[in-house]
């Protein structure tokens, strides 16, 4: 049983709460502002947008019914705080990226991103289809949360270093900022993680503090400026192939709403969805172009270091099975995955290498 179904069965006597269970739900009349507070610094490209995109929404869809005002990660609570601000009811809704949380529970893991882990469209099929949403709800409910996908950056670069990378043995003391598992991946290859939120990772990078930083891609990358620092630049990385950012609102909030206005929530969450990755996917092009023009250098990790990713990021996954929630998610999640990516690499991946090589793209 969660907290939450606790404390209201325990404030109810059997026969209250089945009066309560009968009687037409309570929702707050009239215009509502609601605050959202944000993992994200003010004006971090494309995660930022989507925040503000979805505030945007919701408040155009609901016609001004709901306003949303939204606090970038300081303006209310700091970046790792926004999860405790609205379980506590500081803040209405939050977004961000939940690996920041996995204090919390480790299955939340599963609702940003694992290391190897889902593209896009693979957790699409998972959250939409194959059983992500329903586990998620049990997940959020624990907290007192309803989540919503609410934004996605697409494939993430493998980052940007202070030296080149060979070997594992590279990894071995090396300072470097990366969160969630995929950090904890390189804990295990003997690197120093550093989590540090988005708005603090330049001035890490460049004072030397941190040796190198993954972020987004090339397109937020640049607007961050960490080609102003380093020029070695690993285009593609492990750690999060395609990240979920989500719209989290308080339960309690949530339930308050009228149906009409709650799907307003859930549809501005998912056109969000669509439009962030959608806006990282089509800038980053262009970027890595502009970044390689600069002269910065583009690598790839050697298959050793790719093995030795592998290797560390099965006994990352595994440390947490003694969990049941996060078994079950895990089962969950491996078994669409496995699904998605049985067709998608009949389908789509072989056209697409077929359509660059005929088009020479």
């Amino acid at each position: 049983m969660d907290r939450r179904s606790f404390l209201k069965n325990t404030a109810l006597g059997g026969s209250a709460a089945a009066a309560t269970s009968l009687a037409a739900p309570a929702y707050a009349q009239g215009n509502r502002t609601l605050t959202m507070v944000t993992t994200w610094g003010r004006g971090l490209a494309g995660v930022h947008d989507a925040a503000q995109y979805c505030a945007d929404q919701i408040t155009a869809m609901s016609d001004g019914q709901l306003t949303v005002d939204l606090k970038a990660a300081g303006e209310l609570v700091g970046a790792f705080e926004v999860f405790d601000a609205v379980t506590a009811g500081q803040a209405d809704m939050y977004h961000g990226v939940d690996y920041y949380f996995l204090g919390q529970h480790p299955a939340l893991s599963f609702y940003s991103q694992i290391p190897f882990g889902m593209t896009f469209q693979e957790y699409s099929n998972w959250w939409y289809i194959d059983g992500g949403k329903e586990l998620g709800d049990e997940l959020y409910s624990i907290f007192g949360l309803k989540a919503f996908p609410c934004g996605n950056t697409g494939p993430q670069s493998g980052g940007w270093f202070a030296k080149e990378i060979n070997s594992p043995e590279d990894f071995q003391g090396l300072r470097f900022r990366m969160p969630g598992q995929g950090g904890e991946v390189l804990g295990k290859l003997g690197a120093s993680v550093q989590n540090l939120p988005g708005s603090e990772v330049y001035q890490a990078l460049s004072s030397g503090a941190i040796d190198g930083t993954e972020w987004i891609g090339p397109w937020a990358d640049e607007k961050a400026g960490f080609q102003e620092i380093t020029k070695t630049y690993y285009t593609a990385g492990f750690h999060e192939p395609g990240p979920n950012l989500n719209c989290v609102v308080g339960l309690e909030v949530y339930e308050s709403l009228t149906p009409a206005q709650q799907s307003i929530i859930s549809n501005a969450a998912q056109a969000t969805n669509i439009w962030n990755m959608s806006q990282f996917m089509a800038n980053n092009g262009a970027a890595l172009q502009r970044l390689q023009s600069s002269g910065v250098t583009l690598r790839e990790f050697p298959d050793e270091v790719w093995d030795a990713f592998g290797a560390a990021a099965q006994e990352v996954l595994q440390q947490n099975m003694g969990d049941e929630l996060y078994k079950k998610a895990y089962d969950s999640y491996r078994e669409s995955l496995a699904s998605s990516a049985s067709w998608i690499s009949r389908s789509e991946g072989s056209f697409r290498s077929q359509r660059d090589r005929v088009l020479d793209i």
